[in-house]
């Protein structure tokens, strides 16, 4: 009974050790067959694929990382300049407010220097114009007198006379 529940598949019922060992033995052959020809370049290609797959990742880390040690450096170069044209509008402004001073600065003299001129000039037309009217009323003391001296005038003659010589004082100027 026992021999009968071990049959595989036998015609005639029973137990063949040399076929099972004939299988066995074929199996054996066939999976190291296929171990050597199939399973080692199958392996071999998914180490390859393994290697490439982690030799990306590293690369796109790598490359991770070198584009943010550049996006760092464009940043600071960028706040580099910035504060490069803050400083510069600083300077600027600071050369601006200087230069307005020295323009006032030098406006102020200029317009001093000017009226100090002025005043010399006024000064010497005024001293010109009392040197004139003083020539000129020497002129007519000297005329009124001769006249005085030629005859005797009375108070309206002498305001005629005066009055006269004004006139003629104005005409000449």
């Amino acid at each position: 009974m026992l021999t009968n529940a071990f049959v595989l598949g036998a015609s005639g019922g029973e137990f063949n050790s040399g076929d099972i060992l004939f299988q066995l033995v074929m199996f054996l052959v066939l999976m190291a067959l296929l171990k050597k020809f199939a399973w080692g370049p199958l392996m071999g290609i998914m180490q390859q694929r393994e290697d490439h797959i982690a030799g990306e990742i590293s690369a796109a880390e790598q490359s991770r990382v070198e584009a943010n040690k550049v996006l760092e450096e464009q940043r600071q170069l960028l706040k580099e300049a910035r504060t490069e044209a803050q400083a510069m509008i600083e300077n600027s402004k600071k050369q601006g407010v200087e230069q307005r001073e020295e323009i006032i600065t030098v406006a102020r003299q200029e317009a001093e220097r000017l009226k100090e001129s002025a005043k010399r000039e006024i000064e010497t037309q005024k001293e010109q114009a009392v040197a004139a009217l003083q020539k000129q009323v020497a002129s007519l003391s000297v005329l009124i007198a001769s006249k005085v001296i030629e005859k005797e005038l009375s108070a309206e003659d002498q305001q005629k006379l005066i009055n006269d010589y004004i006139q003629e004082v104005g005409e000449e100027r």
